[in-house]
């Protein structure tokens, strides 16, 4: 046998030849081929107005990354719109969507041998979705958020999409008319951009950005104003830069970077589904991340920020009074922030922030000072007891009081509780169960923003308890417990309450408590059976065999990682 005349180089030549054949019919030229490959993940879709502006934006991010001499391949990705979806059957594919967007970007990315990637998002799942895919593949990226949408006015208030929610509510208790209800229906939901108030979005928008994987500033702009443009092509640039430094994502979503998102999320009075989120990508970072640090951080982080679902401002309010930096810099101006993190920049966490002032304006009272807070603690509390031995979570704001002991009023799901909210049949009170909505049991975990709202709507909000091994919207409000775990299609106790039953919620003490003889409750369970799946084939039957339980963050690789 003879020896191969050519060098290792020039046969590894030969054998790209088939690959750049293929590369220069998208545009490739010679001279292209020696630059960083970098994807453009383009979340773009016009099922919902929070991704409506996504292509532009990724177009002006291709172009920068050109000018900056890197080579950009645009894929596409999906999303499903929670707020079109809410109430219905397809809610269940919501957070089904969050593995589908993340394992779609890490097929695209590590398929085509990508240098980067840049990803595009505006609904609430294209973002953990697109962090998850980036903390598994760990090269050098960068996070874009599409923006926030402008608030929809009537009769001198401001709306958002939760405005049509309690509408309903209030409809069905008499308090408003035909006229009122379609007017709030027209105006809530103005143009492009995701969910005004700090809801999941702008939520996980600026966790985003406090862990340092997104530009500052950037979490809270309106997707319509020339900024968010502007920033989608500024971050492009940076990207450029670190996958030339080989900056990665592992040297960024460090612990203190997840502990820094959470800090800010309990300041900035976020959604419940930060906590469902973050645990998903601290698993996929490999970051030792549980439940119980969310209550250790929640007991020293106060509430700072007058926002809706609770308060009264949305997001674009919150970006004009000094946006997520303003907020992180009280923080790390008070001890409860890591300065010495790094961001996607290179710089610090408190390099970013040297010129932003320790005090917000005194012009302002979107962004309370440390002093004079809305919240002592953080308003995303963990409780405990025999109904969650592994935890769920309680977003308290806007609760008078964060304690009810009732009688269980118990719905086997969302439609049969919402039927009854509207139907006048749950008084003050009561403590309404809504079960099998878990991420097995669902499958999919719906939100329950739908219930929720009407309880509001209803007048309703400070008597009565809501607790579910489903999510809640990040626009629900009020004594409303969700991702209890275990949950009821594994044997969770939530699955063993009877009608009638006496339930306790305490957020003051964080317990979750059925109240009945410990031998009652293993005589429940042993007569306890497991039902039959929903679904047997399809995305949903394979999504419920691989999901874990929401105190894991609803993780679908537990067992591969």
């Amino acid at each position: 046998m003879t020896n191969n005349p050519r060098s290792k180089a020039t046969t590894e030549g030969v054998q790209r030849t088939p690959n750049r054949a293929m590369l220069r019919a998208v545009g490739f030229g010679d001279d292209d081929f020696t630059k960083p490959i970098i994807g453009v993940a383009n979340g773009y879709s016009t099922i919902t107005p929070c991704n409506l502006g996504l292509n532009d934006l990724s177009i002006r991010a291709e172009a920068t990354l050109k000018e900056n001499g890197a080579m950009p391949q645009m894929f596409g990705t999906i999303t499903v719109s929670d707020g079109i979806s809410m109430g219905t059957e397809g809610m269940k594919y919501s957070l089904v969507s969050r593995e589908v967007i993340a394992d779609s970007i890490e097929t695209a990315c590590n398929g085509q041998s990508m240098d980067g990637v840049i990803a595009v998002g505006g609904c609430d799942k294209n973002m953990p979705g697109a962090m998850i895919a980036i903390a598994r593949m760990n090269i050098p990226s960068i996070f874009v958020y599409g923006g926030t949408i402008k608030p929809g006015h009537y009769n001198d208030r401001d709306l958002t999409v939760v405005s049509a929610f309690e509408a309903v509510g209030q409809y069905s208790a008499g308090k408003i008319d035909d006229t009122e209800l379609v007017e709030v229906e027209r105006r809530a939901c103005p143009g492009a951009g995701s969910c005004g108030g700090m809801f999941t979005a702008n939520t996980m928008s600026s966790a985003i950005e406090a862990m340092g994987m997104s530009l500052t500033y950037s979490s809270t702009m309106s997707a319509e104003d020339e900024e968010k443009a502007e920033s989608a092509a500024q971050s492009a640039a940076v990207l450029v830069y670190a996958v030339r430094r080989q900056r990665l994502p592992g040297q960024i979503l460090t612990r203190k970077a997840f502990e820094n998102a959470i800090a800010v999320v309990m300041a900035i009075g976020g959604s419940t589904n930060a906590v469902l989120h973050l645990l998903a990508i601290a698993h996929a970072a490999k970051v030792p991340l549980t439940i119980d640090d969310f209550e250790t951080i929640r007991a020293r982080v106060p509430v700072l920020c007058d926002m809706k679902p609770s308060g009264r401002y949305v997001a674009t309010d919150l970006h004009q009074a000094g946006g997520i930096p303003q907020v992180m810099k009280i923080l790390l101006a008070n001890g409860v922030l890591h300065g010495d993190a790094m961001t996607i920049t290179g710089q610090t966490v408190a390099e970013v922030l040297e010129d932003v002032p320790e005090d917000p304006s005194p012009d302002q009272d979107v962004i309370r000072p440390w002093a004079n807070p809305i919240y002592s603690e953080g308003h995303l509390a963990i409780l405990k007891g025999n109904l969650a031995e592994e935890g769920a979570v309680a977003k308290i704001t806007g609760v008078k009081d964060p304690q009810i002991t009732g009688p269980a009023r118990v719905f086997e799901s969302e439609e049969a509780c919402l039927a009854a909210i509207l139907g006048g049949d749950i008084k003050a009170g009561d403590v309404v169960v809504i079960r099998y909505e878990g991420p097995k049991g669902g499958p999919g975990m719906r939100e329950m923003l739908a219930p929720t709202s009407a309880i509001i709507g209803a007048g309703l909000g400070d008597s009565v308890g809501l607790i579910t091994d489903g999510r809640f919207s990040g626009g629900s409000y009020g004594l409303v417990v969700g991702h209890v775990a275990p949950e009821a299609a594994v044997g969770g106790a939530i699955g063993l309450i009877e009608e009638g039953d006496s339930i306790t919620i305490d957020a003051g003490t964080r317990l979750l408590q059925l109240n009945i003889p410990a031998d009652e409750l293993e005589k429940r369970r042993a007569a306890w059976q497991s039902p039959q799946p929903q679904y047997t084939r399809g995305v949903l039957a394979k999504y419920a065999k691989l999901v874990s339980s929401s105190s894991l963050g609803a993780a679908t690789d537990l067992d591969a990682g």
